[in-house]
């Protein structure tokens, strides 16, 4: 049972969000054998000022 957790700076749209569902889900049962029934995907949008790279909050880039 595959749990793949994307993270991701800014707000995805639920188009976007499926795709990626989609390409992940796809990728595991290709190389990995996995059946996507038992594939789960968590997406989770972080605000840009909660985020730094570089010690600068990417909100400021």
């Amino acid at each position: 049972m595959p749990y793949v957790n994307v993270k991701v700076a800014g707000k995805l749209s639920k188009e976007q969000k499926q795709k990626i569902a989609e390409g992940i889900t796809k990728v595991l049962e290709e190389v990995a054998n996995k059946p996507p029934e038992s594939t789960y995907i968590v997406i989770e949008e972080i605000d840009r000022e909660n985020w730094a790279k570089g010690g600068k909050l990417l909100s400021d880039k």
